[in-house]
């Protein structure tokens, strides 16, 4: 509500300030000089009262800023009557600092539509009856009802037979798991099999999923602040501003000249070219699909060293793929396929929608099954054509055809076992694979300055190892908690710039400590979209690589307006000093240095990402048309 406030605030100033100048001129220009003037002073006090109370804050809390050199321009302009000047100093200031608001609020808003969609309720049962209760109305012992894809919202235990519940946005798992009668299920899995009953453990403010936004809450109060570019510029050009016009007054006695160096110095170059420049960078990232937020994360982006992945669903695809058929004896790798998706037609467990996928992917016309009953967790069994099919875990399918379970998975995969007519056909190989771009985008995040890049996953260190081999990585960290991530992130903040990607609730507190936490947004949690800088809103890691190149062109752009502004600048004070240049002529020409690098700076909306970002170059316009279609590529 207070940054609401804020934006509003802004907005109000700068359309004060615009007003008053306009209005102003319109009333000079009709002869009435003294009524222009109290016009432009109208439009000027609101302006510079919200300044000097901005400098008192900053001042308090050991920050000085270029807001300094403006208000003492508008202040000197005012004292010695040069309102024209100073109302147009006050335009320039509150257009700088609307532009930046209105970046920052842009993202929130796309955040605020981003995480819409989160749950707010849980169905309780109560009388004999179902009724839908808020979360914080959750008590121990209530009995709760989680149909098929609801996301649990407290700890519990399971008052079903089985449960089958999808844990990757907790522990990074990518497999679901199966939960008998008693065991417990934490707060944030989804149920990614039947509809099944959960007495609750804890209230929702005191489970699993609540100390995690907790934990993300004290990484985010812990987190230094990001600083602007431009107040890194503030200390010595103040000193040279307030150097010459002090000079100026004191060898010529007119003080007049000090206000002219003051009203040429005002850093509109940093208030303006800054804010454009990133704004367009912001602009220009949204339209590959990166969603950043604010000018400082996009700043930060561009100085980023150490590179730290999750690893389910953001190096990985995060749902099961099958990678291998392995068929026994004359049953052929297509049959087996083709027979085992069209009985997994009728079970909505994740494993078989996977192997469904996979049949029409090859094109197969897949017949309707009968006769279907399915042992959750387990497998399932039916008629397909008139042959006897059964489909599931190795072990599953062998005792109802009388056989001994045979293989075994290998690392980081997990078999499913097709039997027909009582014979075992086949074995599908399923595993979590690696993302098609992802090999792509580590070498050339490599090639544009990245030394390290390193996995933290809270899966095996045998899945780990299997799934990144050949990848080069830096360092592997697996079997994490939410918390270990968090120091990991934090001490490799002491080599330099952290980026944090992950999609999982358990990222969340390593996205929200890092220097820059990235959140795969399409599929990924919403509490680590919320504690992340930067959300990919379309599910491709590949995104990443042209973020970074945009962040650094914009970073680059800004800066270039910035030297040759104040350069410019600096030449207008001297001419201002020696009496070359009047207030009112020097707020004009810093209106034109303004143009100057406000067009320069606006070459951030045309940043072209390097060409190693294969598949996202040149892609901008599809990329808003997934977006805009809620899909992804």
């Amino acid at each position: 509500m207070d940054t609401i406030r804020s934006d509003y605030l802004k907005t109000a100033l700068l359309i004060t300030a615009a007003v008053g100048l306009v209005s102003g001129l319109v009333v000079s220009l009709s002869g009435r000089p003294d009524a222009a003037n109290v016009i432009w002073i109208a439009g000027v006090v609101p302006a510079l009262a919200a300044l000097v109370v901005e400098i008192l804050v900053s001042l308090r809390s050991g920050e000085v800023g270029l807001d300094i050199v403006a208000a003492l321009s508008m202040s000197a302009a005012l004292f010695f009557g040069e309102e024209l000047a100073a109302a147009v100093v006050a335009v320039m200031y509150s257009g700088g600092t609307f532009l930046e608001a209105f970046a920052e609020g842009r993202a929130r808003r796309e955040m605020r539509d981003l995480l819409s969609r989160v749950p707010r309720t849980a169905t309780r049962h109560r009388d004999g009856g179902l009724e839908e209760v808020p979360l914080d109305e959750i008590a121990p012992g209530d009995r709760l009802l989680i149909r098929q894809g609801d996301v649990a919202p407290v700890d519990g235990k399971v008052a079903s037979d089985t449960a089958f519940l999808d844990t990757s946005a907790l522990t990074g798992e990518s497999l679901p798991i199966r939960l008998t009668r008693g065991a417990e299920a934490m707060s944030g899995s989804t149920n990614a099999g039947e509809a099944f009953d959960l007495i609750a453990m804890r209230e929702a403010k005191d489970s699993t999923y609540a100390g995690i936004v907790r934990l993300v809450e004290e990484a985010q109060a812990s987190k230094a602040p990001m600083s602007r570019l431009a107040d890194r510029w503030s200390l010595w050009f103040l000193a040279i501003t307030v150097g010459i016009a002090c000079a100026a007054w004191w060898f010529t006695g007119d003080p007049i000249r000090a206000v002219a160096v003051l009203v040429v110095a005002t850093p509109c170059p940093l208030i303006l070219a800054v804010p454009v420049a990133l704004v367009a960078g912001l602009s220009r990232a949204a339209q590959f699909g990166v969603l950043i937020k604010g000018a400082g994360p996009l700043e930060t982006m561009a100085r980023i060293g150490t590179l730290i992945l999750d690893k389910t669903g953001t190096l990985t695809e995060g749902r099961p793929q099958i990678m291998s058929i392995e068929s026994f004896g004359d049953f052929a790798e297509a049959d087996i396929l083709r027979v085992a998706a069209a009985l997994d037609q009728a079970s909505k467990h994740p494993v078989a929608q996977a192997i469904v996928a996979a049949a029409h992917a090859r094109g197969f016309v897949l017949p309707a099954p009968f006769d279907v009953a399915e042992t959750p967790g387990e497998g399932i069994a039916g008629r397909v054509e008139g042959r006897t099919v059964i489909v599931g875990g190795d072990a599953f399918v062998a005792s109802r055809i009388g056989q001994e379970p045979g293989g075994h998975p290998v690392a980081g995969s997990v078999l499913v076992a097709v039997a027909i007519d009582r014979q075992m056909a086949g074995l599908l190989v399923m595993s979590d694979p690696l993302r098609v771009d992802a090999r792509l985008m580590l070498e050339g995040l490599r090639r544009q300055g990245v030394g390290r890049i390193l996995l933290a996953t809270g899966d095996r260190a045998d899945v780990a190892k299997q799934v990144t081999m050949g990848l080069g990585l830096n360092g592997l960290h697996a079997g994490l908690t939410p918390d270990q991530k968090v120091r990991l992130v934090l001490n490799e903040r002491k080599r330099g710039p952290v980026m944090m990607v992950g999609d999982g609730v358990n990222d969340a507190p390593a996205l929200a400590v890092a220097d820059v936490g990235v959140a795969m947004g399409a599929r990924g949690a919403a509490a680590s979209a919320e504690a992340a800088d930067v959300v990919l809103l379309i599910d491709r890691i590949d995104r990443l690589g042209p973020g970074i190149d945009i962040a650094r062109g914009a970073r680059r752009i800004a800066v270039e307006s910035v030297v040759v502004g104040i350069g410019l600048s600096i030449i207008g004070m001297i001419a201002a000093a020696f009496g070359y240049l009047t207030p009112v002529q020097g707020a004009l020409l810093q209106e034109l240095i303004d143009v100057a690098v406000i067009l320069n700076a606006l070459r951030a909306l045309r940043i072209t990402p390097h060409e190693w970002a294969a598949g996202t170059v040149n892609t901008a316009s599809s990329a808003t048309a997934d977006i805009a279609r809620g899909t992804t590529p």
